[in-house]
C-alpha cells in the first residue's frame, strides 16, 4: 500500500491540527476567511482531490496543498504573483519531522505525478532565493508556503515571475516523462541530497 493519500474532506481530519481549519490561501488579504466545509466541497466538486498526506505506519508525517489557481486568491497578490490561470498551484506543504526530509520529496512526486496524469498543463509555487548556507528547518519549516528556489528546481520548475527573492516557478508538465515511481524517487533523492539533508538533532 502506497504511504501517500488522497487529501479530502474525508481525510481532512488525519492533517496536521493546523491545516484542518487553515483557510489562509483561500482568503483575500483584508476579507473575512470563508468557511472551510464549503471549500472542501467546492474544489473537490470541481477538481477533486486538493492535496496529499504521507503516512508512515498509519500515522500522518507530511502534508501537501494544492489545486486550481482560482480556489487560492491569496496568490494573486502574492510577490511574483499572479498564478498562470491555468495552472495547479501547490499552495503549502506541512513536514512533522525534520529528520525525514524523503516525505515531502515524495509529496511534490505524487502531486506531480497526479497532475501529469490528469493532463493538467503545468503546476506552478512560490520560492525563495535562499542566501548561503541555511540550515534544514530554516528552509522547510520556517516557510511551509514558499519553497526554496533549488528545491524546486530540482524537479524541473523554472522561474516565471520574480520579485526580490521570491519566484513564481514554473513546471511545464507536457514537456516531461514520468518513469516508475520508485525509480523517480531514488533519482530524485540523489539530486535533492545536499538540498534537505537534515543534520542529527536538527528540528
Amino acid at each position: 500500500m502506497s504511504p501517500v493519500d488522497h487529501l479530502t474532506g474525508a481525510t481532512l481530519h488525519d492533517a496536521p491540527p493546523p491545516c484542518r481549519g487553515c483557510m489562509w490561501w483561500q482568503t483575500r488579504p483584508g476579507k473575512d476567511p470563508g468557511d472551510r466545509a464549503r471549500f472542501v466541497e467546492q474544489v473537490e466538486d470541481e477538481f477533486g482531490p486538493w492535496g496529499k498526506l504521507y503516512r508512515d505506519d498509519g500515522r500522518v508525517t507530511g502534508l501537501i496543498q494544492y489545486g486550481p489557481a482560482s480556489a487560492f486568491p491569496r496568490a494573486a497578490g502574492m510577490p511574483g504573483g499572479p498564478p498562470s490561470r491555468d495552472a495547479v498551484i501547490v499552495t503549502c506543504a506541512y513536514l512533522l519531522d525534520a529528520q525525514t526530509p524523503w516525505v515531502l520529496q515524495s509529496l511534490f512526486l505524487a502531486a506531480i505525478g497526479e497532475c501529469k496524469d490528469r493532463n493538467l498543463p503545468a503546476l506552478e509555487a512560490f520560492s525563495y532565493r535562499y542566501p548561503g548556507e541555511q540550515s534544514f528547518s530554516r528552509r522547510f519549516l520556517y516557510h511551509r508556503t514558499i519553497f526554496p528556489a533549488d528545491f524546486l528546481m530540482a524537479f524541473g520548475f523554472q522561474p516565471r515571475r520574480t520579485a526580490g527573492r521570491i519566484e513564481l516557478m514554473r513546471l511545464d508538465l507536457r514537456g516531461i516523462e514520468m518513469a516508475p515511481e520508485e525509480s523517480r524517487l531514488e533519482r530524485l533523492r540523489a539530486r535533492l541530497a545536499p538540498l534537505s539533508a537534515a543534520p542529527a538533532g536538527v528540528r
